[in-house]
């Protein structure tokens, strides 16, 4: 008799299936919800990027493309990168999206024993990988404001720390480092002589000051980014990774023999998307990030994000399971838990990548929520 439970992989073990994907399952019969949930631009592709998608496809640029990435879109990276990193030993090259890029990143530095640090609360992913590569994840607690405690990261180092995992603006928070953080970061990344991978996929989204990354300070710096938020783009699966030549070198062997290429016409798309002024787009969300805090910060306790699309406020009686579940199922409400992205259930997640009538009609249910 087959017995395939035996012959599932022990790596699979080591993380559950998204806390997201279970939430859309519990809203999945409700009519015309609310929802504040996912981390994807209500804007669509701009014009110029779909005509450049549609000429690519009807042109039959539908092959493979060589791993590394098509000439038109990795020739515009390489400028605008080694505009802002001027390093010697910088590449860059194209992923299968930012969730591409960082496996890729892992899977080329951590080795099973390998302490990957992270920051909590944190992306799903970020701890997930670490495990899959056989790693152990090391997560620093940043309650209650989010800031970056370098104090506590340099006391968690051991002689088994692989890396560390950062991300600014940060998922789920929306709360943007600060550039003392990142020098001070990057510093500490340097003297222990670790790998630093920053996740920069909401660097165009921040609303209060400059962006900062930690390759400014620390050239070995390997940055992940991407084109989904940016440029409305999610389902397009288009990254690129850049950092010290040894490592891209790994992580373009390991893409050879995985994802093979990010798609085709979508690098042609993403050549395009890369000369398209998305100014206006940043500021609808500056607004619409004033929007939820405006009508959440007398009635939640709320750090106020200074990028990305979400914010995380303190639930009510410090339950955010049983907060979450009252608004989905009451309310037809969806946000997040923040068990999902952390060790701690005592916040939820608000995406306010939504339509401003949207948005209003969420905010206004938490602020009743809150009342009771």
């Amino acid at each position: 008799m087959l017995m395939p439970m035996q012959w599932i992989a022990q790596r699979t073990k080591c993380f559950d299936s998204s806390g997201i994907r279970k939430i859309f399952d519990l809203a999945a019969n409700l009519t015309d919800p609310i929802n504040l949930s996912i981390g994807q631009p209500d804007f669509d592709v701009p014009e110029a990027a779909r005509r450049a998608a549609i000429e690519a496809i009807e042109s039959r640029k539908n092959g493979y493309a060589v791993t590394q990435g098509v000439a038109p879109l990795l020739d515009k990276l390489k400028a605008r990168i080694a505009q802002q990193y001027p390093h010697a030993d910088r590449e860059v090259f194209v992923t299968c999206g930012t969730s591409g890029g960082l496996m890729l990143a892992l899977l080329a530095l951590v080795d099973p024993g390998d302490e990957v640090i992270v920051f909590d609360p944190c992306f799903v992913l970020y701890d997930a990988l670490a495990g899959v590569c056989g790693g152990r994840p090391v997560r620093i607690d940043t309650y209650p404001d989010f800031r970056i405690p370098l104090d506590r990261v340099a006391a968690a180092i051991t002689p088994r720390t692989k890396a560390i995992v950062f991300n600014s603006p940060a998922n789920p928070t929306g709360v943007v480092a600060s550039r003392e953080e990142v020098r001070g970061l990057a510093e500490l990344a340097a003297e222990r002589n670790l790998a630093l991978i920053s996740d920069e996929i909401y660097r165009e989204f921040c609303y209060d000051g400059p962006f900062v990354s930690p390759a400014e300070f620390y050239p070995e710096t390997i940055v992940v980014d991407g084109f989904s938020k940016t440029y409305g783009m999610p389902g397009w699966r288009l990254g690129f990774a850049h950092g010290p030549k040894a490592v891209i070198q790994e992580m373009i062997k390991l893409q050879q023999y995985s994802f093979v290429c990010a798609p085709h016409p979508f690098q042609l798309a993403g050549a395009a998307a890369l000369d398209i002024d998305m100014g206006p787009q940043i500021d609808a969300y500056r607004h619409k990030r004033d929007l939820v805090v405006e009508a959440l910060k007398d009635v939640y306790e709320l750090a106020t994000p200074g990028g990305a699309f979400y914010c995380f406020p303190r639930a009510p009686r410090d339950n955010a399971t049983e907060f979450v579940h009252e608004a989905i199922t009451r309310h037809k409400l969806l946000i997040i838990p923040g068990n999902v992205f952390s060790q701690r259930d005592t916040h939820f997640r608000i995406s306010y990548a939504a339509p401003d009538a949207v948005i209003e009609r969420g905010v206004e249910i938490l602020r009743s929520m809150a009342r009771r």
